[in-house]
């Protein structure tokens, strides 16, 4: 198993089926009445988060509890940060605390990968700026062969805004080692410098896609990292590129519904296919938890 998780090019097909297969396991603690396992007793997990996170920091502290790992939540606000200490200070206060790892949510893109090389502990990317964020394309994958029976093959559409999001970019690299076959959809103003050397489709039409398609993907409208307008209005947004009941009913009758969180309600999807049998939203915040718990057990059990 490697060493930190800062990337989802660091997954390769076999290392990723190993953490969606021991995930499977790590499921069936959440139907025990004790939900505990003792694998992790006597390591350290500090959650460090830099930007405001509920799912995220939520489901890694979970994941580390059911593992019986002592858990410290550290938050940039309230904390010596507020006051000017860099990065690289809260890593060495981390590192003589005696950390096992470090799960590092930041706004600035490679922060993660600066981290790794300041701790002795194994470092997760949860999230850095506008890059990636690993865990949660493991979690989606996880969640797409949970319901549709596999990855080779299935034809995923992942829609709105990529500019901003690091979502995306996870998802793309994982899906591709996976086998899956990945569509962009997006305005031409949303998709990132560079998109045609991703491993990935690109198209501008929403309604073109969707009959052939197994997942479809929604992405928050990331409206706090935009400065410029980057489309008309909200209004023409959800029209051109947001997933109603009507693009809902033209999808295959097996396909799937999926967004990260948090949702924008009645603009990049509408209430009714948030809410509907086809969304998998619950699910994945569901899956996350025995994900993260896999990953940690993956990159801390091993050691003495």
């Amino acid at each position: 198993m490697i060493a930190h998780l800062l990337s989802a090019a660091d997954l390769d097909r076999e290392t990723a089926t190993l953490v969606l297969d021991t995930a499977t396991e790590m499921a069936t603690v959440a139907g025990r009445e004790v939900k505990k396992l003792p694998t992790l007793r006597g390591r350290t997990v500090v959650n460090l988060f830099y930007e405001d996170s509920t799912r995220t920091r939520t489901s890694f502290e979970v994941a580390a509890k059911r593992l019986s790992a002592d858990v410290i939540n550290f938050s940039a606000k309230g904390s010596s940060v507020s006051k000017g200490e860099s990065l690289k200070d809260t890593a060495l206060t981390l590192q003589a605390m005696g950390a096992d790892a470090v799960v590092i949510r930041h706004s600035a893109s490679g922060a993660a990968h600066r981290l790794a090389h300041w701790v002795d502990g194994s470092v997760v990317n949860a999230g850095d700026g506008t890059h990636e964020h690993p865990t949660q394309a493991l979690l989606d994958a996880y969640t797409m062969r949970s319901r549709l029976g596999k990855l080779d093959g299935v034809r995923v559409a992942i829609v709105g805004d990529v500019l901003h999001s690091r979502v995306a970019r996870s998802n793309v690299t994982l899906l591709a080692t996976l086998g899956a076959e990945v569509t962009l959809v997006s305005p031409p103003t949303l998709l990132p410098v560079g998109v045609d050397s991703w491993p990935a489709a690109v198209s501008y039409d929403l309604d073109a896609v969707l009959p052939d398609t197994d997942a479809v993907m929604m992405l928050r409208v990331q409206r706090e990292r935009m400065n410029d307008s980057f489309f008309p209005s909200a209004r023409e947004y959800a029209r051109r590129y947001g997933l109603d009941g009507a693009r809902m009913r033209a999808l295959p009758d097996h396909a799937i519904v999926m967004h990260p969180g948090p949702m924008n309600r009645g603009m990049e999807i509408a209430p009714e296919v948030a809410d509907s049998a086809r969304s998998t939203i619950v699910e994945q915040v569901a899956n996350g938890v025995s994900v993260r718990m896999a990953v940690l057990y993956l990159l801390l059990g091993g050691k003495s």
